[in-house]
């Protein structure tokens, strides 16, 4: 499918990936609707940091995937969505399971319900790597078992467990995409990247950090945005679920004293027993398979870990940036 002069509407427009992807299509030639979270100070979130030429092409939508009546009117005319908004930080998910299953799960039958009704003729769900848990085996393809480790991975096994099931039943074109660990640029205070480099950043020797032992599988968040948009125009992709990653693991451990060797080589890693997740909830290994995206799309990532980190850290060291983020406090 061509996206070029297509309406779309991207939810979670405002947030980390999502103000991402809002570009992106810009660059794709789309009429980009973004759905951001209302909220009395007329916030748009990291959509309020781009710039006022770009800005200008964009269509602002303040309201709440919670509320299926502000759903419906946003998805009036539009052609294409690109569903990211959720909440998505796993320490929280903990102490507030309702908010995710509200925002996660309700919100996600929202879109689907309102998409069903106008008919709508691509919808991409963004899913999540977590819905894996520990790997049984790596890497990890899309025939992996699903663990709810956590109430965030959870929801999200659900959402696209809802998602798989309007498509069975409805016909609904929708595509589940599972971007796995994603960096860069505007990333959450609450990941692990943007942890590390903050604190390196704001000149702390000792970097807090929880367990060391866990991998990742990290992917620069332009190469997530490409692979997102490759899944959009992919017509074989439709009904299926589909991995974006890079097929390589690294441990927090080593990636820490990547980013301590980049940033501040004196510096070193202490344990802070806060950050540390129960010890059937922490996800211990995941390594993607990123075969089928590649056989259905071509897509590969452009981005080397170090490349993606040294644009990452050069970002944050923008004086503007740094400063909206708290380095000296554990952000759930």
């Amino acid at each position: 499918m061509e996206l070029k002069n297509k309406k779309v509407l991207v939810t979670g427009a405002d947030g980390f990936i999502g103000s991402h992807l809002v570009e992106r299509l810009i660059e794709e030639g789309c009429k980009v609707k973004a759905f951001v979270f209302y909220n009395s100070f007329n916030s748009w979130g990291w959509l309020d940091t781009i710039s006022p030429e770009l800005l200008e092409k964009i269509e602002i939508f303040p309201g709440d995937i919670r509320d299926p009546n502000g759903v419906r009117t946003a998805l009036k005319d539009v052609n294409v969505v690109f569903n990211l908004a959720a909440l998505i930080a796993i320490p929280f998910s903990y102490h507030s399971p309702d908010a995710y299953i509200d925002t996660n799960i309700k919100g996600s039958i929202n879109i689907l319900q309102a998409c069903k009704d106008y008919d709508i003729d691509r919808i991409i769900f963004t899913s999540t790597s977590e819905v894996y848990g520990t790997a049984r085996y790596v890497p990890i393809d899309e025939s992996h078992p699903l663990q709810g480790q956590s109430p965030y991975s959870a929801t999200k096994i659900g959402a696209d467990k809802i998602a798989e099931s309007f498509h069975k039943s409805f016909g609904l074109p929708v595509v589940i995409a599972r971007p796995f660990n994603t960096y860069g640029p505007r990333q959450s205070a609450r990941a692990i990247i943007p942890t590390i480099i903050t604190q390196l950043l704001s000149g702390e020797k000792e970097i807090k950090l929880g367990s060391l032992r866990p991998t990742r599988d990290f992917n620069y968040v332009k190469d997530i945005c490409e692979g997102i948009v490759s899944l959009a125009k992919c017509e074989e992709a439709i009904g299926r679920e589909i991995n974006i990653c890079s097929n390589k693991e690294i441990s927090i451990g080593e990636l820490a004293q990547m980013l301590i060797n980049m940033i501040k080589p004196d510096a070193k890693v202490v344990s802070d027993e806060i950050r540390v997740r129960p010890e059937e909830s922490e996800v211990e290994r995941l390594m993607g398979e990123n075969s089928l995206i590649r056989k259905l799309t071509g897509w590969q990532p452009d981005y080397t870990l170090k490349q993606g980190l040294e644009e990452t850290i050069e970002w944050f060291k923008e004086v503007e940036n740094l400063r909206r983020y708290k380095p000296n406090i554990y952000n759930i």
